[in-house]
């Protein structure tokens, strides 16, 4: 892992490299994920079967093998071990709670001359979720993608995710069953999205798309996105924590490992203002490494995407990190709320020393759904309004459409709309 210095020569090369942490070859990914697409809205089942069978190693005998048993969900529910069980159980309590505070409300307002305008929310009808599968599999996710989908009051909720060698997460199809899922697929990739974009004979067509995957499925969610909503693009994992020299070395390595063991191509970049700090955190993560159980991802990760970065103050600190904008944001200062107003860009931030980035991935109550590769610029973590809409609602009375009628007719005559400003017209002139 690097150590670079903004008063370095080629700093600003370096940085610039840094920021190009996230970038997906997703033209490359392209043209495969098209022609499985296209394979699922001709054959449907028979392209799922095929897709599984390539991709996933197992054979799909028939139909009723896609889905994964509501029974087999409950039992491994009720065989799970007491511990695990109650932390689930807290991790759903606690997610559940935050998201219940983020439904917006539907609102009217009614001017003195009879007009009422305002806002009408209501969820989707279906939603889909994609939960990832593979190098590891992340029943926390279901959880997270689950849980405001539920607060919002989405009544048919779909599942899909892969299950290598037809093999499934035991803790995965408890939370499947806590989260109460009716509908649950043995479905992975972009083969997924497509049957949840499109439906199948097996697989229901929904409304909108949430959950993280592979390059693959960040792809088909971009090419499905307009036949049905998505939450975001999301890329590999990254984290950037702000250090001052208050903090401790061997918690800043650890936190920073904790998201290089995700993902080969996953990023962990610390910026601070101390050299020693740079200097022990790089020790401790050459100790720590060794002792990981996924050492080898964890390595690659942190030699060709990490880096630490000794800046020469917390406002140049800042400003570089606003730059990065980083999904998971580690503000680890004497005074970390103090820097919370310059801080603009970030999926999630964790304040001070005990608040480390594992803690809002199972049970804090924010989502870990969170927006990667710097586009926390302009995307939000996964929250309830995505499983939601706004309807405009608009009432006229009669002195309502006389008091703005006219305005609104000259608007439709200057634009060359004959109908709309007759539309208008005509009420106006059965009033007089």
């Amino acid at each position: 892992m690097r150590i670079l210095h903004t008063t370095d020569k080629n700093f600003n090369n370096d940085f610039d490299t840094l920021l190009l942490r996230g970038a997906m070859d997703l033209k490359e990914a392209g043209k495969i994920v098209e022609n499985l697409l296209d394979e699922i809205k001709k054959e449907k089942n028979r392209a799922l079967k095929r897709h599984i069978s390539k991709f996933d190693k197992w054979e799909v005998r028939s139909d009723s093998e896609l889905e994964i048993p509501l029974s087999l969900m409950e039992k491994t529910y009720n065989e799970l071990d007491h511990n695990l069980k109650d932390a689930l159980h807290k991790a759903y309590d606690r997610v559940f709670a935050f998201h219940e505070k983020q439904l917006p409300k539907s609102w009217l307002t009614y001017e003195d001359n009879g007009i009422v305008l305002g806002q009408k929310i209501s969820c989707v009808d279906k939603a889909g979720l994609y939960i990832p599968g593979g190098k590891a599999a992340y029943p926390s996710s279901l959880l997270m993608n689950a849980i405001p989908a539920i607060v919002a009051g989405v009544k048919e909720i779909v599942v899909c995710t892969p299950a290598p060698n037809n093999e499934l997460n035991s803790l995965l199809l408890a939370a499947m069953h806590l989260c109460n899922i009716k509908k649950a697929f043995k479905i992975g990739g972009a083969s997924a999205i497509g049957a949840m974009a499109y439906g199948t004979e097996s697989v229901p067509k929904v409304d909108v798309i949430t959950g993280p995957g592979n390059i693959f499925v960040a792809t088909a969610k971009k090419m499905v996105f307009g036949d049905v909503n998505i939450d975001m693009i999301a890329g590999p994992s990254e984290i950037g924590i702000l250090a001052d020299k208050s903090a401790n070395a061997k918690y800043l390595a650890i936190d920073l490992l904790s998201q290089a063991e995700h993902d080969e191509m996953a990023s962990s970049i610390l910026i601070t203002t101390d050299e020693e700090v740079a200097k022990n955190t790089l020790k401790e993560i050459e100790a720590y490494l060794p002792q990981l159980s996924r050492q080898k991802i964890a390595t690659v990760s942190v030699q060709t995407r990490g880096a630490i970065i000794v800046a020469k103050d917390l406002d140049e600190a800042i400003s570089l990190m606003n730059r990065i904008a980083p999904e998971h944001l580690e503000v680890v200062t004497e005074n970390p709320f103090d820097l919370l107003p310059k801080i603009k860009h970030a999926g999630a931030i964790f304040m001070g020393s005990f608040t480390p980035e594992p803690i809002g991935d199972y049970i804090a109550g924010p989502n870990h759904t969170l927006p990667t590769g710097s586009t926390a610029r302009f995307f939000s973590p996964l929250n309830v309004e995505h499983f939601m809409k706004k309807s405009s609602v608009i009432s006229m009375s009669k002195e309502g459409i006389k008091a703005i009628g006219e305005s609104c007719a000259s608007l439709a005559n200057a634009e060359g709309l004959n109908a709309h400003e007759e539309a208008v017209r005509i009420r106006l002139r059965d009033l007089k």
